[in-house]
């Protein structure tokens, strides 16, 4: 039987990225109806809409897709895409594997980074309950702030000041947790570190880390830690070797998503997949670099991977393995491989995305 996929091709560089990852997954001869759309800032261009109602109904009937990068504007514009599916879908888990695989430059190449980051998506200070600086609303709010905490004041005025509210609840701690455990069992890891900032925030990552030390009662067999988001960085970049799954609250969790795709490489070889009850959107963790767009030049291998993580998410878990295995096969041998990839990057022999993917579908 077929699976029912929504293919979001994204914008810049996002169609080139989506049309190589369906060759590699469907390579794999798993069978998948495809239902192709299309979001970002070209159909904004278009329809006045980055999201089109049929994107959502797609996501909504699938519930599986796989997402090309799209772009999101620094500052002004309409809202970030990812954020809007996630909330607006309940994927509040984001998991991020980090792996160095052979052939792809890093810092770390003495090392074995193999870590994963399981990342709450839809609290915190990524809720987006922001107040705008100078707007009435915000005044209002500034007085309640001050008359309910006399000795934790506002100090500036809302014409010089934004806010934003950073919720964290035990239900939304609670099933993050627990994922990052399940994680880890289902996947033979070892450890859980449960990341924090509680030292200072004690209402909110306080109720964090009190919610995660509950869950992880119930867990025996796997072990858990806890580090405050800071340390946490340097150890990191010290000692990744000895961390397994990172679960963290949304802001820290994007953050340190990237800080871990730095130890194995960089975005171009980190997948993400984002989960919930009642289905899952896999992407890229980096952008759209719009400038590449049309050139057949960015490395593919996040999407692909991404794809991998979906049909490991869609129960075809032999073919999940099979196309990992060719990713690191073509990558290790450094020959079909973009620009990034070769020990130089002016590199003449360095092929397009493309070619890079018709690599890994030969390697299948």
């Amino acid at each position: 039987m077929a699976h029912e996929v929504t293919l979001i091709t994204g914008d810049g560089t996002g169609p080139e990225l989506a049309e190589a990852a369906r060759r590699c997954v469907d390579a794999t001869g798993v069978k998948i109806n495809w239902d192709v759309q299309e979001a970002g800032v070209d159909v904004m261009l278009r329809l006045g809409t980055p999201l089109p109602d049929a994107v959502m109904e797609s996501v909504r009937r699938t519930k599986c897709a796989l997402k090309a990068p799209i772009t999101t504007p620094v500052g002004t514009g309409f809202r970030s895409i990812n954020v809007h599916l996630r909330q607006a879908l309940g994927l509040y888990a984001c998991i991020r594997p980090c792996k160095h695989y052979e052939g792809v430059r890093t810092f770390f190449n003495s090392v074995k980074v193999d870590l994963v980051i399981v990342r709450e998506n839809t609290e915190d200070l990524y809720a987006g309950i922001e107040f705008e600086q100078g707007k009435p609303e915000t005044s209002r709010l500034i007085k309640v702030i001050n008359r309910l905490s006399p000795d934790r004041q506002i100090k500036t005025s809302a014409t010089e000041t934004g806010i934003s509210i950073k919720p964290i609840s035990v239900s939304g701690s609670e099933q993050i947790v627990k994922c990052a455990f399940d994680y880890a069992r289902d996947n033979g890891r070892k450890t859980v570190t449960c990341v924090h900032k509680a030292n200072i925030m004690k209402h909110t990552d306080g109720l964090w880390l009190a919610t995660a030390r509950e869950v992880a009662k119930k867990y025996p067999d796997i072990g858990f830690e806890d580090r405050i988001v800071d340390n946490m960085c340097m150890q990191l970049v010290q000692k990744p070797e000895l961390y397994d799954v990172l679960v963290l609250p949304n802001l820290y969790g994007d953050i340190l998503s990237d800080l871990a795709a730095g130890l194995v490489g960089g975005l171009g070889v980190a997948p993400g997949a984002n989960i919930g009850p009642n289905g899952a959107v896999f992407e890229a963790t980096h952008g759209s670099a719009p400038k590449y767009k049309g050139q057949n030049r960015v490395n593919p291998t996040a999407l692909i991977l991404s794809g991998m993580l979906m049909l490991k998410y869609l129960g075809e878990a032999n073919a999940a393995s099979r196309l990992e295995k060719a990713v690191a096969d073509v990558i290790a041998e450094g020959k079909n491989v973009t620009y990034d990839l070769k020990p130089d990057r002016n590199d003449p022999t360095a092929v397009g995305t493309r070619e890079m993917a018709e690599a890994i579908c030969k390697k299948l």
